[in-house]
């Protein structure tokens, strides 16, 4: 079995892109269309293990797809070897041992071997998606002709938020979806309007700014791209525009009403906590993440919460822990349940505190720094 491969070591090499006859000689891979196992291909790498290396070991719960593409490796249980695989056979085109966690240990046996790793979350949803989109969407993918003009949609199967939402969802998503064009200098949004539609970015880029006080011009507080959003603020939390989204090229924007946002994206991409389960995260090594203004914040919090203002929680990304657990919260779990969106779609673990804090009786736990 060949594909276009770069240079190798004996231990594990450089990932090589990867041609789509090659890909398909593994199942269920056959059967994606040609644009989702173009998609997949620049998310999965051809590697190789040195003999006596093991691929993973018995009980492992690491969600990746491994497939044998040449060499032999042995499957063992207890120390025990139970099976063998050889490259290129009819049992290398199915995943190695993809029951989770592991029932056994898969180490090479052969001089080396060369072997495909994939993510399994993306692969399922990408599988999905292929088999329930039962429409065209070849409208939506209209663009400049490149052969990228689909990335965007790539990018939202991609993240890690999407794959909480059930297929069918998904499919209506796309379906609901209206396709405008844009001008460089277009405001799409502006600060203190209602909110009434959820953008993706299908080409061009734009900013998002936000004016105060000091600072009647906006303060820039980030640069968004192909595939990246915006706009969920406004409609999860039911308040008014908290910044401006003015394009910085001309381009494409995909956009999706109010009630269908809410429907279809928002409830199955939030996670909710009530007060009990909230400090049993925190004790267990999360955080509290308070997103309203500076001045409720320094009335009164949560004992070592972080403020960041929804309108800077895109800002302040970098900022964060991706290994923590957070638990955002706010007055009342509006504003909180617009940040854990985002947070959410970014790849955190983040929960709401249902009904924020007026819900609860925090005496006990708040800061009060006015007395």
């Amino acid at each position: 079995m060949t594909a276009a491969r770069g240079s190798k070591t004996n231990q594990m090499s450089e990932p090589v892109s990867l041609e789509l006859s090659f890909l398909r000689a593994f199942s269920p891979l056959d059967g994606l269309k040609n644009e989702n196992l173009r998609a997949l291909a620049r998310k999965t790498t051809l590697r190789e293990l040195a003999q006596g290396r093991l691929l993973f070991k018995e009980g492992d719960t690491d969600k990746r797809t491994y497939y044998l593409a040449s060499g032999v490796i042995e499957l063992l249980t207890d120390g025990r070897i139970v099976g063998t695989i050889r490259g290129g056979t009819p049992d290398a085109r199915h995943p190695i041992a993809p029951v989770l966690p592991r029932r056994c240990s898969a180490r090479v046996a052969s001089d080396h071997i060369e072997y495909l790793s994939i993510d399994s979350d993306l692969l399922d949803v990408l599988l999905t998606w292929d088999q329930t989109g039962t429409y065209e969407v070849g409208e939506l993918r209209a663009g400049n002709g490149n052969g990228t003009a689909d990335d965007w949609m790539t990018m939202l199967l991609q993240s890690r938020a999407f794959h909480r939402i059930p297929p069918a969802n998904l499919q209506a998503v796309f379906m609901r979806m209206q396709r405008i064009n844009v001008n460089a200098g277009d405001n799409v949004i502006r600060q203190g309007a209602e909110g009434d539609y959820f953008y993706v970015i299908v080409s061009g880029r734009c900013t998002v700014s936000r004016e105060t006080p000091l600072n009647r011009e906006g303060i820039k507080l980030a640069e968004l791209g192909m595939g990246e959003t915006f706009g969920e603020e406004a409609l999860i939390s039911g308040a008014r525009r908290n910044a401006t989204v003015t394009m910085l090229t001309d381009g494409a924007l995909m956009r999706l009403g109010k009630d269908d946002f809410n429907t279809l994206l928002n409830e199955p991409m939030l996670h909710w906590a009530d007060y009990e389960q909230a400090k049993a995260m925190i004790a267990a090594g999360g955080r509290w993440l308070d997103v309203r203004l500076p001045s409720e914040f320094e009335h009164c919090h949560f004992e070592q919460a972080i403020n960041v203002p929804l309108y800077f929680v895109r800002l302040k990304l970098k900022t964060l822990d991706p290994s923590l657990r957070y638990v955002v919260v706010c007055d009342n779990g509006r504003r909180s349940s617009a940040a854990t969106y985002v947070l959410t779609e970014r790849g955190f673990d983040a929960y709401v505190l249902k009904g924020g804090i007026e819900a609860t009786d925090l005496a006990d736990s708040l800061i009060n720094l006015d007395n």
